[in-house]
């Protein structure tokens, strides 16, 4: 089998492929031999040594493959073997082979490409959690989804749009044309001038009821400032720990100190709160996901979820594909071919 593995921290040259041997199922797993993998920032923040939940190098990563079973491991059951399907991964996804425990892996919709598939598990997942599970939002409601260009912004417009939800959006202005098709209500480029004034003013001077932020740091104290009564903060991801211009973990200790403190007396008085989502700790909560998941799918079946692939790159081109996130010129999901 090929794989790709960090070789060490620092840039996407880090990436680099090599041959070992095929792995065996053993009790209760599936081998899936991989058509598409999903590249997702997590993968760009743990190449550069900040993501603690990653192996030391030289290690795999990757949350997510589709593909096709051709072995099961004892107690995995052999109605897999020979079926499409894709898969959540606990690293190990950039391979053209995996080894997955029977109850991560689903059998994939017909009407999907692989590389749609591969699309799924973390980015509607975590866009499901953060708008409906711990966001509870509702019709009544205003959304402002930052970085909605990217896997999971454009997941959370269609999460947004199924709740019936007004949705504000933030993107560089290249990116507004396709984000209104997708269905989002207004379009901000965070490039020029102050999104939070402009926010305001599409409110009325009221703000949103509900702010999905991947970006970290004091972007989340900006984001925490246009919430109105009541109203929630979801935070998913520190992405400007990458583009901080220092390196290791002092570009955390940069992100780290522009964060906001929240007072509990303040969130009662304010009637607001805040939460925090990170798919990969939720490992041991096997149920719900899979029930979490199952409504995604049927959201295939219904036509309301639209999984987005903007751009395919061959698995000895992982580079590539780190790189073209980090610009972030991507345009939804990015997805490596075996």
């Amino acid at each position: 089998m090929r794989q790709v593995i960090i070789a060490g921290h620092g840039g996407p040259e880090q990436l680099t492929a090599r041959e070992v041997a095929d792995p065996e199922p053993r009790a209760g797993q599936l081998r899936i031999r991989v058509r598409a993998a999903g590249v997702n920032f997590a993968d760009v923040l743990a190449r550069q040594g900040l993501y603690p939940d990653a192996p030391k190098p030289p290690c795999v990563i990757g949350y997510e493959v589709s593909g096709v079973v051709d072995a099961a491991g004892p107690q995995a059951g052999t109605g897999w073997v020979g079926r499409e399907v894709f898969a959540m991964t606990r690293f190990g996804g950039y391979a053209d082979t995996v080894l997955v425990d029977a109850d991560q892996v689903f059998g994939k919709p017909a009407s999907l490409s692989h590389e749609q598939a591969a699309a799924l598990p973390v980015n509607y997942l975590t866009a499901w959690q953060l708008l409906v599970v711990m966001g509870a939002l509702s019709s009544d409601e205003t959304v402002l989804i930052h970085n909605a260009g990217g896997g999971v912004g454009l997941a959370a417009i269609d999460v947004a749009r199924h709740v019936g939800a007004r949705i504000l959006a933030t993107a560089s202005s290249g990116k507004h044309a396709f984000l209104r098709e997708r269905g989002a209500d207004e379009v901000i480029d965070y490039r020029t001038g102050d999104w939070t004034r402009e926010v305001r003013r599409l409110t009325d001077g009221r703000g949103v009821e509900l702010v999905t932020d991947p970006l970290g740091g004091a972007h989340w104290r900006r984001s925490w400032g246009v919430l109105r009564s009541p109203g929630r903060l979801g935070m998913f991801g520190v992405s400007t720990a990458s583009r901080t211009g220092r390196t290791g973990r002092l570009r955390l200790l940069t992100v780290g100190l522009g964060m906001p403190w929240f007072n509990p007396v303040t969130l009662m008085n304010q009637n607001r709160s805040a939460f925090g989502v990170n798919l990969g700790h939720l490992w041991g909560e096997t149920e719900k996901v899979r029930a979490w998941l199952q409504t995604i799918l049927d959201g295939v079946g219904e036509g309301w979820v639209r999984p987005h692939v903007d751009r395919t790159f061959a698995l000895d081109d992982a580079g590539a594909a780190h790189r073209y996130l980090e610009e972030r010129r991507n345009l939804g999901k990015v997805v490596l071919n075996p």
